[in-house]
This record gives structure tokens, C-alpha cells and sequence, in this order.
């Protein structure tokens, strides 16, 4: 059975120790929690927890996850974290207090919706600073605001950017000073005032710690560091943060001795390892056998890329739809069928993990 242990104590102590740090450089922010796969039982333990009241919002870019945060605890500040689509317009009002936006035919569909309603929805306007994804041109950044400013349901509660998400544009201090510049050149012009300026996702977080954030931007979107406790540039632990939060585990289901090299004509595998794989060092494999375990998960469940097994002597062989097969040496040691392998698991292998229901889910 593989098995998920979610340490939620855990996560809240990283909130809390984020929240003192941020809140010592004057910076707001909003816990992504995308990873979570909108998990109830996680989400109810960590938005109750007190720690949470230090924290500006709580983000996510699946309507439904935010429907169940809201469902928990009504009162709390939501965010929808990437442009959301016309269609969506009443469940976003309805769900979302704010979210980030970079169409003008989107925010006019918002903007009917609140008003429909009698509400007044938030929004923070993306600008492209090189990163390629969501976000208006920068051309076209006074302009677009002079038209959100009309819409009388609409409220711009800020500017934000996206970096290190695509191509992993890193966020430099050059650029942070852009995106700072347009919130002063709006605030100018417009005489409006600006709540938040959004300088990113957790890879924003060591202009920080190297002092190199300009003056003005005042808020972080992060997910990553909070949860897995690590810096995005370099995945080293940040601060004092707990890096242990997951534990993905598999049970052996079957432990041989058995060849290095497989036996026939080797094609491309439907998934996992092909042929040419075996090539550069097929000859210096033959006849050498090691013991192979195979565990219950596979492609379906986790790409295997994405976790590391926490005994450096187990080594990944290759895997199929719904299982893995891993080298563990020339002797069987502790390992026997029915004993489980243990991984760390990385953002995405968690994030994967937590989504897909055929893994085993325990919440400590």
C-alpha cells in the first residue's frame, strides 16, 4: 500500500516562522495551497490553526478548493491565483475575495457578476516582466488600469508579477524595481492607492534574505517554502523551516534476485525505460544480478523523477503504469516483501500524490 503521511504541525510551524520573518521586513502574503489537492482533513487543521490570522489570504487556482476552504472557514480572505476564465465569473465572485487577472474581457465579466450580486470583487492586476505567462504588456499597463478604474464593481487592490514559474525567469532585484515603478507611475496618474504590490511565488523570497527587495513591494504568493520548507532557487532548507512535512512510503510486493540486463529484443518500453537506455553499459552488466523490489505505485500515481528514496543504497530501475521497480543491492539486507521503501517527495510529487486517490492518505 503507498502511503502519504501529511505532518500538518509540521506545516503550521513553517507558517508561523514565515509569518515572523515576512512580517519583520513589512511584507504581507498569501499561503498557496494548491499542493493540497484541496484535502479537507489537511485544509481544516491548518485554516483553524491561530497561525493562519498572521497570513493575508489563502490561494488557490482550483475554484473548487477554495469552495471548501469557504466551506471551513467562511471569513477568511480567498485568492484565485491565476487569471480566471469568463465562464467562471459567478463562482469566482462567490468564492474568491480576490483574484489575479490580466484580460479586460474577464474583469468586465467579474464586474457584472458582483454587481449582480451587490458585491464588490478585488482584483490584482499580472504584468509580464519576461516570464512569458500570465500578464499584460507593459506598453499597455496604464491604459489597461484606466479601464478597470471605470468598472464600479471592480476593485484594484494591486500589481503583481510571475517569474521562475515557466522558464524559471529568476526575480531580480532590477525587476522588482520595475514592477514597483509601475505601481508608483498608476498611483501617480490615477491618484489611486495600491494595497499590494505582488512580487512572486516563494523563488522571490531570497531578494529577502539578501536584502535586495526594493522599497514598496509588499506581498508574497507562496506555497512551496511554507509546505516543503526550501528555497526554490537552490532547494537547500530555508531558515530554520522543516523540510520533513511529507513521507511517501510503498510496500515491497515482491523482492528477487534477478539479472541487470533484461532478456530479448529490447523495444521502447509503453512506458518506463527503452531500449537505448541499456546501451552504454550493457556489457559491464552482464551477468551481474542484484536484488530488484518492486513497490505499488506508478506513473499514474507519481512521476518517480520526482521523489528520492531516503536510503541512498536503493536505486530507481524503472516503472510502468502502476508500479516501480527499484535496485537495492547485491544483498537483501533489512528489505523483505512487505516491508515499505520510504521517499522524500519533491513540490510536484506531492502535489501529484495529494490529487490522485489511489494513494493511501494519513494525516498526522
Amino acid at each position: 500500500m503507498a502511503t502519504l503521511i501529511v505532518n500538518t504541525n509540521r506545516i503550521v510551524e513553517n507558517i508561523i516562522k514565515l509569518s515572523s520573518f515576512l512580517a519583520n521586513k513589512k511584507i504581507e502574503w498569501s499561503l498557496v495551497v494548491k499542493i493540497l489537492g484541496g484535502n479537507r482533513q489537511v485544509l481544516e487543521k491548518i485554516i483553524c490553526d491561530e497561525s493562519i490570522k498572521k497570513v493575508h489570504s489563502v490561494g488557490d487556482s482550483r475554484i473548487s478548493n477554495l469552495k471548501t476552504i469557504k466551506e471551513i472557514k467562511s471569513d477568511i480572505v480567498t485568492m484565485y491565483i491565476k487569471p480566471p476564465a469568463p465562464v467562471l465569473a459567478k463562482k469566482i465572485v462567490q468564492y474568491a475575495d480576490i483574484s489575479l487577472n490580466s484580460s479586460y474581457t474577464t474583469i468586465e465579466a467579474l464586474n457584472r457578476e458582483a454587481e449582480r450580486i451587490g458585491k464588490t470583487h478585488r482584483v490584482v492586476i499580472m504584468i509580464e516582466l519576461g516570464e512569458l505567462r500570465e500578464g499584460i504588456l507593459r506598453d499597455n499597463v496604464l491604459s489597461f488600469y484606466e479601464k478597470i478604474f471605470k468598472l464600479k464593481n471592480i476593485k484594484i487592490e494591486g500589481l503583481g508579477t510571475n517569474l521562475g514559474c515557466m522558464y524559471g525567469v529568476e526575480p531580480t532585484y532590477d525587476k522588482m524595481v520595475q514592477l514597483n515603478l509601475y505601481k508608483m507611475l498608476i498611483e501617480e496618474k490615477f491618484e489611486k492607492k495600491l494595497n499590494l504590490v505582488s512580487a512572486g511565488s516563494s523563488i522571490t523570497i531570497p531578494l529577502v534574505m539578501k536584502n535586495r527587495l526594493p522599497d514598496g513591494i509588499n506581498h508574497f504568493r507562496i506555497g512551496e517554502t511554507a509546505f516543503l520548507g526550501v528555497s526554490i532557487i537552490d532547494n537547500k532548507k530555508f531558515k530554520n523551516l522543516s523540510t520533513n512535512a511529507f513521507d511517501f512510503s510503498a510496500e515491497i510486493l515482491e523482492l528477487e534476485e534477478k539479472e541487470m540486463v533484461p532478456d530479448g529484443n529490447l523495444t521502447d518500453a509503453g512506458i518506463g525505460i527503452t531500449a537505448h537506455d541499456f546501451q552504454s553499459d550493457v556489457d559491464d552488466q552482464l551477468n551481474k544480478k542484484t536484488y530488484k523490489a518492486i513497490v505499488d505505485f506508478g506513473e499514474i500515481d507519481v512521476d518517480a523523477a520526482h521523489i528520492i528514496p531516503k536510503d541512498e543504497n536503493v536505486k530507481f530501475i524503472g516503472t510502468t503504469s502502476d508500479m516501480t521497480v527499484y535496485d537495492i543491492g547485491e544483498k537483501k539486507g533489512k528489505f523483505s516483501v512487505g516491508r515499505q521503501l520510504h521517499f522524500k517527495p519533491n513540490y510536484m510529487a506531492v502535489a501529484r500524490l495529494m490529487n490522485t486517490k489511489y494513494v493511501t492518505k494519513e494525516i498526522a
